[in-house]
């Protein structure tokens, strides 16, 4: 974007006002060897000439809106709206003062008011913070509260699931190394899990809903059995898929999280990305991170500020809840406007599309004599029940997953992440990612290439 801060004349007049005739003189008392060094530029380059230069280094990236892109596993290509770009630009929120002094951040406090309103409904629970790093970090939270309240009665035991995202496990692993958790894997159902615990030293058990697979896990009466044995239940959400499905309030979820990415904001390869974190009644005081409340002026006037947090939870180490002062403040806005402009509806619609439309590709590559969630996945018994990933099982005859993508790529085609990446033994799956924003023909055109690929595995649809 051009800008250029201000004219000659505005020059001239500011080094008036401080004494001075030029910029030369300005710098007069630094060293003459150290002032002005020659680093060896060019003459420069005029604005049409850089915008084209710019230009042909990112036509070098491969991005969603050039290739038929599969590609998910936490970093989600949804649509966004042309308005979420237009207003999250305005200068009164690119401007906006920190919302420590409420006199001045009106403007800020009410959209991060707004955004946890309807995220704390998104989530089915009455009280959402303004946002954290990123959905790791704000799982990691999540844990770290649930370990807090245990201290009084020793509780040190994690449970986390099998299907959890790996970058997520590894982001738990640093946020925990000052603490002394035990921490489990469990691979069964999460009421299965909770009910396996003995004894009362449960800090929580967390879910992943979907998991890293895209498989549903089922968590109904989970939340019971984790508050038998006196822990919390933790849910980690696509918050996309809770327009469809149940919340994890409705879950009975103490606490919820969730990656807010796929809520109007760009993947921008790779970040940054939103935390979303909502949590019950009992737990507020408990909640890292910044609440805005609504208020009272002296005069009646309905305002905003921060509240329910005492400023050493900011501020000072040794007193606070969390060491999270930030919030993902532009990521935070562009949800909120996302969310005001898409309503239940929209939500809705956007997550049945994304179940229907990746439904369909499995089905079709299915009809091709591919493997899709195989025995093997986190439930296998749910195999079935996925929402926009699916786990893609590779021929033994023909390429592994690394090559067939680059295969693929040299077409247009991103057709998934290899699970290789993480999980080096599975040399042969491809985790396919289907939003709303793949159409037929994207899809149609990924089982083609693949088919191809492997020799023309039943080249009649239909067949099984």
């Amino acid at each position: 974007m051009p800008y250029i801060p201000v004219t000659p004349a505005q020059r001239d007049e500011m080094l008036k006002a401080i004494g001075v005739s030029s910029i030369e003189e300005l710098f007069a008392p630094v060293p003459a060897d150290l002032r002005f060094p020659a680093i060896g530029l060019d003459e420069g380059l005029s604005e049409g000439e850089t915008l084209d230069e710019i230009g042909a280094l990112a036509e070098k990236n491969a991005d969603a809106d050039r290739c038929r892109w599969f590609l998910g596993a936490g970093a989600y290509n949804h649509f966004i709206p042309a308005a979420v770009g237009a207003l999250s630009s305005r200068g009164e929120f690119l401007t906006a003062y920190t919302p420590y002094q409420s006199e001045v951040s009106q403007g800020s406090l009410e959209a991060i008011f707004e955004y946890q309103s309807m995220t704390a409904e998104l989530m089915g629970l009455e009280v959402s913070n303004a946002g954290h790093y990123d959905g790791a970090a704000a799982l990691a939270e999540a844990v770290i509260m649930a370990l807090r309240r245990g201290e009084g009665r020793n509780a040190r035991r994690v449970l986390l699931p099998r299907g959890l995202h790996p970058e997520y496990r590894a982001v738990l692993d640093t946020y925990l190394a000052a603490f002394e958790p035990v921490i489990e894997t469990y691979s069964c159902s999460a009421a299965e899990a909770a009910a396996a615990v003995r004894g009362q030293d449960l800090a929580c058990l967390a879910a992943s809903y979907p998991d890293f697979f895209g498989t549903i896990p089922h968590l109904e009466g989970a939340a019971e059995g984790v508050h038998e044995k006196g822990g919390l239940f933790i849910i980690s959400a696509d918050p996309v898929m809770l327009g469809l499905f149940k919340s994890p309030g409705a879950l009975g979820a103490d606490i919820a999280t969730a990656e807010g990415q796929s809520l109007g904001n760009e993947l921008n390869f790779g970040g940054p990305g939103l935390g979303i974190m909502a949590v019950n009644r009992d737990l507020m005081r408990r909640i890292p991170g910044r609440i805005v409340g609504e208020a009272r002026d002296g005069q009646g006037r309905r305002g905003f500020v921060l509240t329910l947090a005492a400023r050493e939870q900011h501020i000072r180490r040794e007193k606070a809840v969390s060491n999270i002062c930030s919030n993902q403040g532009l990521a935070m806005l562009r949800a909120c406007i996302y969310l005001a402009l898409m309503g239940k509806q929209g939500l809705r619609r956007t997550a049945e599309l994304c179940w229907h439309k990746s439904h369909y590709a499995a089905a079709r590559l299915e009809e091709r004599g591919f493997k899709v969630n195989a025995p093997g996945a986190a439930e296998p018994s749910r195999r079935e029940h996925f929402f926009k990933e699916f786990v893609l099982t590779l021929p033994e005859k023909g390429p592994g997953a690394e090559a067939a993508s680059e295969r693929l790529f040299a077409r247009g085609i991103v057709p998934g992440l290899p699970l290789s990446r993480y999980f080096p033994d599975r040399r042969r799956e491809l985790l396919i990612c289907v939003t709303e924003k793949n159409s037929r023909g994207d899809i149609d055109a990924l089982v083609k290439a693949l088919a191809e690929l492997y020799g023309g595995l039943n080249d009649q649809p239909g067949r099984n």
